[in-house]
């Protein structure tokens, strides 16, 4: 059984590649991580690159699913890259060495993922709901994504946000019953967060994901 830790698990989305508020969270999960925080990397253009081949090629979506999960794989690579302060892991024993390590970790998520059957492998999952597997795996507080931008609430209806698509069509049913926090930032919210990582201001700064 997954054991409560006082970790946030956050799914950064593949659109902030190329914006300079990616470098800012990079930087801020870096100072102020200590071992808590557990970055999920997107897909951006390149799960956009496994859809385009999908197409030429008429791949099953699991075989999609499977290149795309490796699309999230290249893009914390390249955060990784990004900030040499961050460091990668694979399994989850190499996020228990980081965490003891106090730093902040990239995680990749191919190892895990395509390891477990019971993860559908269609386009319903994604990065989001992905994180959410990862969050309970590891008994994390809270699970936090960060996307280009947000509708400025509090809290905001799951429901809705699956309907347009802020989040993916599986999400729900990753952190239903579930006991970690679920909020959502966009990519300016950064500046909230120069001074440390708090609860106190991820609930003041953050949109809370209700099921209602």
């Amino acid at each position: 059984m997954p054991w409560e830790r006082a970790i946030w698990v956050v799914k950064i989305g593949g659109s902030l590649l190329g914006s300079p508020e990616l470098e800012r969270w990079l930087e801020i999960f870096a100072k102020f991580s200590d071992g808590n925080i557990v970055i999920v990397p997107g897909g951006g253009l390149f799960a956009d690159a496994v859809r385009d081949a999908q197409k030429l090629s008429k791949m099953s979506d699991a075989s999609a699913h499977r290149l795309a999960v490796l699309a999230m794989d290249q893009y914390g690579l390249l955060m990784a890259s990004m900030n040499p302060s961050l460091a990668i892991a694979r399994t989850e024993m190499e996020i228990d060495e980081r965490t003891w390590q106090h730093r902040g970790i990239v995680w990749l998520p191919s190892q895990m993922v395509l390891a477990d059957d019971s993860i559908p492998q269609t386009w319903d999952v994604t990065s989001d709901s992905i994180a959410a597997w990862l969050a309970e795996k590891l008994g994390a507080q809270h699970l936090v994504l960060v996307k280009s931008d947000k509708p400025d609430e509090s809290e905001l209806c799951l429901r809705m946000m699956t309907k347009t698509g802020m989040v993916d069509q599986a999400f729900s049913d990753f952190v239903i019953n579930k006991t970690f926090g679920r909020w959502m930032l966009k990519k300016t919210d950064f500046e909230y967060f120069l001074e440390g990582l708090s609860t106190n201001t991820l609930a003041k700064v953050g949109s809370s994901l209700k099921l209602h």
